[in-house]
């Protein structure tokens, strides 16, 4: 079993970041390299916080096996660790050979900071620029960037300056490294502790409100006016957007030297308005004879960039307008199976997509029934119960890891009770659930902030590759100080215990945080209980009250303008919902009808047919050609009327389609 562990857990970390990637991106449409770069992020970040535990029963086994071959009385005191009994050291079954997680993390750690820092933002640049060529792409992503870099470049140097004039240091190029990576951890864990104090209390506190059926239909509610105000923007932009590309279209020739780049633009509109647009592309004339004024380069690459970015939210709201009336239509069918009598789970609409037989045969509508109005929300109080409890332990060992005697950190106490029994399972469950709550509460965060339209992780497959790009950066950024945190939370961090024991290989690769002491013995230690005076401001909603004051509309129960707008997106899912109900019985209606006279009319269809026969025959023995041509004119003509009438299929009344327009009913028939 030795190494088959990092194997295994390699390539399922690898089909997790895949199967995750595959809900926000759009493999289809978006760029390859995008893809990669992307899944490359998250596959690295998802790998450090997979593998640590390994890593953790690994270097305790080592340090029982160090401290039986060495003395306990070592005259240099270098391990203080009491020598156990032989039996008791013995190899986990996940243990990893010595000078591989070395190697391992050395690889993972700089090839995600690469990631983060150089080759990410350049692709985020490159993917929103609106140039036609990759030479003005690079270039724009280049000039985007030199403020970026040239800001952290004065921040290293700044580290730099210090440890040169300090006369304690001498410059050495391990002490380079770690100052760089003290600086890298030290931005890392500056958000960690933002984002982690807002998903300790927010994930239990959804949880138990995911249990209130009411809670959940409300915020529906709200959600849906919300999205219906963001969705007609985005129309009402695109509309602008397309009016200009149509005027740049008609003004550019087809021999204009620009005509390639309008051709271009005019690839990245939805199929409608390329249509529209096409209708008017029949003149070829030369662009010089006229004294017009021609949009230059530059326009066109600003107005490609605004047609990438306004096409994109168009789908993307059109898609989460059809989502979210699913869950409001799905909660209303809960909230009215709650009192029924057949304990059976009737829905109003049946689904779109078609159903897997295996699930259709276990999920039947009374299992749907238990499971949805009884089951279901308790399980929901509970988890959050769990969770809640999961919370409350990490908050109290974030303002009391620092203490080594006595030991307050929980998740220290437990690590320590298992390390006299060398319970290598139980080490790598308890190290496997700390470190995965951590990042459920921290990752959970990323996926859920908006800022603005510019950074939005929409899942499926809506995510743009601006935004999939700014996740991947955010994500090797905060993990490699969230594993710093987690080791320091159960004292494995040399550092934080002040112990001279054999570091994990992880510690090792980060260096000796002793460099910059004012950051290990500081900003490490006192830094991370913040996270109370977050988690406090989190239960209180503090920061949704703020934001509400400010304009943006926020769900707040105590709220008119949360109530108005529970009523305005109330009024639209019923509307929907009768639009839909039309649509469904006039399917059901033209189901009817087929399935009640369409074998009548094909036997119409073949008397007619035959009688024609009949007559063309007749007609071909007639001497006089000019009676039978007019014969068969005739009968053909009373044909095509006769299967007209029998092709008419009944009608539904839809208001929607009258129109006042006489010419728009006139190309309707």
């Amino acid at each position: 079993m030795s190494g088959a562990a990092l194997g295994l857990e390699i390539v399922f970390v690898f089909f997790l970041a895949l199967f995750l990637l595959h809900r926000y991106g759009d493999f289809k449409k978006q760029h390859r390299l995008v893809i990669i770069a992307t899944l490359l992020a998250w596959y690295l970040c998802f790998l450090i916080v997979f593998i640590l535990p390994l890593d953790v029963s690994t270097t305790i086994y080592n340090r029982c096996k160090l401290a039986v071959n060495s003395s306990p009385a070592d005259s240099n005191g270098s391990y203080i660790t009491v020598a156990p009994s032989k039996q008791k050291c013995f190899k986990p079954w996940s243990y990893i050979p010595n000078g591989i997680m070395p190697i391992f993390w050395r690889v993972v750690y700089w090839t995600s900071q690469f990631l983060t820092w150089i080759l990410l933002p350049f692709m985020q640049s490159y993917a929103r620029s609106g140039g036609f060529s990759i030479t003005g792409k690079i270039k724009t992503a280049l000039i985007e960037n030199a403020i970026y870099y040239g800001t952290y470049l004065l921040i290293f140097g700044a580290f730099l300056i210090y440890v040169a004039v300090n006369p304690n240091f001498n410059l050495q190029w391990n002490q380079l490294q770690t100052i760089g990576i003290a600086a890298a951890n030290t931005w890392g864990l500056f958000l960690l502790v933002l984002l982690l104090g807002y998903g300790l209390v927010e994930i239990p506190r959804s949880h138990w409100n995911g249990a209130k059926r009411g809670y959940l239909l409300m915020k529906t509610y709200f959600k849906a006016a919300k999205l219906m105000t963001e969705k007609a923007d985005a129309e009402e932009n695109l509309e602008d957007i397309m009016e200009e590309v149509q005027k740049v279209s008609e003004s550019i020739k087809y021999n204009h030297p620009l005509r390639k780049c309008v051709d271009t633009i005019l690839k990245k509109c939805p199929v409608e308005y390329q249509e529209r647009m096409g209708r008017n592309m029949d003149d070829y004339e030369d662009f010089d004879e006229r004294q017009n004024s021609y949009p230059s380069e530059k326009s066109l690459v600003k107005l490609h960039k605004q047609v990438i970015y306004s096409v994109q939210r168009h789908r993307r709201t059109q898609v989460q307008w059809q989502i979210l009336l699913e869950q409001a239509f799905y909660l209303e069918d809960v909230a009215k199976n709650e009192t029924s009598a057949t304990r059976q789970f009737v829905h109003t609409f049946s689904s779109q997509e078609p159903e897997n037989k295996v699930i259709q045969y276990f999920y039947t509508p009374t299992v749907e029934w238990y499971w949805e109005c009884l089951l279901r929300p308790w399980f929901y109080r509970v988890l959050a119960v769990v969770l809640a409890t999961f919370s409350v332990i990490v908050v109290w060992s974030e303002c009391t890891f620092f203490s080594t005697n006595p030991v307050l950190s929980l998740f220290a106490v437990f690590i320590q009770l298992a390390e006299k029994t060398y319970n290598y399972i139980y080490i790598e469950m308890a190290c496997f659930l700390t470190i995965f709550f951590l990042s459920i509460c921290v990752y959970s965060t990323v996926f859920r902030i908006r800022v603005f339209n510019y950074y939005y992780l929409a899942s499926h497959h809506q995510t743009d590759a601006y935004s999939l790009l700014f996740s991947g950066m955010l994500f090797c950024r905060l993990t490699p100080p969230l594993c710093l945190n987690f080791l320091g939370l159960t004292h494995m961090d040399a550092t934080i215990s002040h112990k001279n024991t054999q570091p994990t290989a992880y510690t090792s690769i980060m260096g000796s945080m002793r460099v910059l002491s004012f950051i290990a013995d500081g900003f490490y230690i006192y830094y991370p209980m913040l996270v109370v005076i977050l988690c406090i401001a989190t239960y209180f909603s503090l920061g949704t009250r703020c934001l509400n004051l400010l304009g943006f509309q926020q769900f707040m129960g105590d709220s008119e303008m949360t109530s108005d707008l529970i009523d305005e997106g109330k009024e639209l899912i019923r509307r929907e919902k009768r639009k839909r109900q039309r649509q469904e019985e006039g399917e059901n209606r033209r189901r009817e009808w087929k399935e009640r006279y369409g074998n009548r009319d094909d036997s119409t269809r073949n008397r007619v047919v035959h009688t024609d026969q009949k007559e063309s025959s007749f007609s071909e023995t007639n001497t006089n050609r000019s009676l039978s041509k007019y014969t068969r004119s005739n009968g053909r003509t009373e044909r095509d009327r006769i299967e007209l009438l029998q092709d008419v299929e009944p009608l539904d009344f839809n208001a929607d389609s009258i129109s006042d327009d006489p010419l728009e009913s006139d190309s309707g028939r």
